[in-house]
């Protein structure tokens, strides 16, 4: 979190972390199709030539105005590929919340049990921990013939308690909910920071 008095903005950090093909991206693509222009940045994506996430998409959404505070809400991707696991830490660090998404196809939980240790790891490092850290689970590709039932992939992840939905990126579902639901952990464990 970043406070700029002058200009009466706080700047807040959101990164989407997850396993490749999850839909982190398609997250953000939804959410920049949803906000109106006059509240939210340009999409920035780095991909490569198989439109895979190089270092990481962004796009800014700015709030209403909170105690004459104006939030500028910054959202990150990270690349899933664990060819890039230096990027993932590097745009992790400094992150106010996070939203993992869970791929909830069969074939891939493996991969989303290792991608969410991975992020752990890396929150450890900064001393953060997902239990007193603002952290959504969202569970996507519910529409999927394979998808295994959440609670399957809760117990395999030990996501403990933490928030979580489901969700359908690829057309919106649940991706409004789960943005409003981080957004509304971190402006509540803001509040108690300046509190």
């Amino acid at each position: 979190m970043l406070i700029n008095w002058k200009q009466r903005e706080l700047n807040l950090k959101i990164v989407y972390y997850g396993p490749a093909f999850s839909g982190k991206t398609t997250n953000l693509i939804h959410t920049h199709s949803r906000v109106s222009s006059k509240h939210r940045s340009d999409l920035v994506s780095l991909k490569t030539q198989e439109d895979r996430t190089l270092y990481f998409d962004f796009m800014q959404i700015k709030l209403g105005k909170i105690n004459g505070l104006t939030p500028k809400v910054h959202l990150y991707t990270v690349p899933g590929q664990a060819l890039y696991e230096s990027s993932r830490r590097l745009v992790l660090r400094g992150a106010n919340g996070v939203v993992f998404v869970a791929d909830s196809a069969e074939d891939r939980l493996d991969a989303t049990v290792d991608s969410w240790k991975n992020m752990q790891d890396h929150l450890a490092s900064f001393n953060i921990f997902p239990a007193r850290f603002p952290t959504i689970v969202q569970f996507n590709k519910r529409d999927l013939a394979n998808a295994l039932p959440t609670d399957q992939i809760a117990k395999e992840m030990q996501v403990d308690g933490l928030p979580t939905f489901e969700a359908v990126a690829t057309n919106g579902d649940g991706v409004l909910e789960t943005l409003k639901a981080i957004i509304q952990d971190v402006m509540q464990s803001i509040q108690r920071e300046l509190a």
